[in-house]
């Protein structure tokens, strides 16, 4: 079976955003790991001290199917990330109780861009940027 696993790069708070969306999807971390327990590469140039603590990789298993994964940058692998370039995460839940639940939650100190509606596609959906510059569809498909 083929799945979509976004990952998501951040400039240093990829553990705090990681950690709150832990707190809204539940679960636990597959793997997270830090700058810090990479081997030494002598090709690399060396990272500071603030960076060696960052996250090298996190997986948040969302389901059997999805795991959401990210990591921090550095300049020591290229360019700063840019929030919310390039990409959307889309949820599709089972109720619109579920839905709103979702949506709500991560949309806290958000931008709300698209407010949650029924659609003429026949979705229940919305769409929104959350505190951390990443951009979200939730929806659910509607019963007749």
């Amino acid at each position: 079976m083929t799945t979509i696993n976004p990952y998501l790069t951040f400039n240093g708070n990829c553990e705090e955003a990681f950690t709150f969306y832990k707190s809204v999807f539940g679960g636990e971390f597959a793997y997270l790991g830090r700058f810090n327990e990479m081997p030494s590469d002598p090709n690399m140039p060396p990272l500071s001290e603030a960076e060696l603590n960052q996250i090298m990789h996190v997986a948040l298993p969302i389901s059997s199917e999805t795991i959401l994964m990210g990591s921090d940058t550095s300049s020591a692998f290229g360019p700063s990330a840019t929030a919310g370039t390039n990409f959307s995460i889309s949820v599709n839940t089972a109720t619109k109780a579920e839905t709103d639940r979702i949506f709500n939650s991560l949309s806290e100190g958000g931008d709300i861009k698209m407010p949650l509606n029924d659609t003429f596609w026949g979705s229940y959906f919305g769409m929104f940027t959350d505190r951390f510059g990443i951009h979200w569809m939730v929806s659910c498909d509607i019963k007749e």
